[in-house]
């Protein structure tokens, strides 16, 4: 076990590091959301879309 641990530490590292990064992205995702803030960022008078996306506003 030990063997093919320090084989694989690197591997276990990398995944354990893009398990952090996805888990934050996430968490910053729901809190923006629940903030009411746009995921986009951009004019909404430009977007095909901005009558669905902010349909709650109205």
């Amino acid at each position: 076990m030990i063997t093919w641990l320090s084989l694989h530490i690197v591997d276990i590292v990398l995944i354990i590091a893009l398990v952090a990064i996805v888990t934050l992205i996430v968490m910053k995702g729901i809190k923006d959301k629940k903030a009411g803030k746009s995921s986009c960022g951009c004019n909404c008078s430009g977007c095909a879309m901005s009558g669905e996306c902010h349909c709650h506003d109205k």
